[in-house]
């Protein structure tokens, strides 16, 4: 997938994470940070499994509570896929906040993300085989939402055989599982 795709799509993957958790467990033989529960490059708290319970008990407790929050999830959904560069702009801007409230954190994060650079720069095959069987993992959970991708990165894929002036060089990738 291109960089381009990948942006609009994990800002969403993590406005749903934060809100709703996924329901994927850790992947067999994948490298796992211990300060995340799924690595370093998904940036999932190691007390996910908490927070995942504590949502399911107010789901149960309050259902129209969770209906409500379910509801606002998608409709910023749609603001995003409306403006992507207006989301990207408040999540720049949030972050700054949340650096700014605990400038520790951040400068913990940015390391995290600079070592697992480092590493998938040093054994890229590694890195791209534990992207792999995530996405694999994930469409296991969701096949509709998968398929959806996949039709998106062909569509991409066309479109950058088409012109490929609109395409950066050497990012071409192919579709998880080719």
């Amino acid at each position: 997938m291109k960089r381009i795709l990948l942006t609009p799509i994990f800002s969403l993957a993590l406005l749903a994470a934060c809100a709703v958790p996924a329901l994927a467990q850790g992947l067999p033989g994948a490298t796992v940070n211990p300060d995340t529960k799924a690595g370093a490059a998904s940036g999932r708290p190691a007390d996910h499994d908490a927070l995942k319970s504590r949502m399911q008990e107010r789901c149960k407790d309050n259902p129209q509570q969770c209906e409500d929050m379910k509801a606002k999830i998608k409709e910023r959904r749609e603001q995003c896929k409306a403006d992507p560069q207006k989301c990207r702009e408040e999540m720049k801007a949030r972050r700054a906040e949340r650096c700014k409230a605990d400038p520790q954190r951040c400068e913990e994060e940015k390391a995290r993300r600079e070592k697992r650079r480092a590493e998938c720069k040093a054994d890229p095959e590694k890195c791209r085989a534990e992207r792999k069987a995530r996405f694999e993992q994930r469409c296991k959970a969701n096949p509709q939402r998968c398929e959806k991708i996949k039709a998106k990165i062909k569509e991409r894929q066309e479109q950058c055989k088409a012109d490929p002036a609109k395409c950066p060089a050497g990012r071409d990738r192919q579709l998880p599982g080719k």
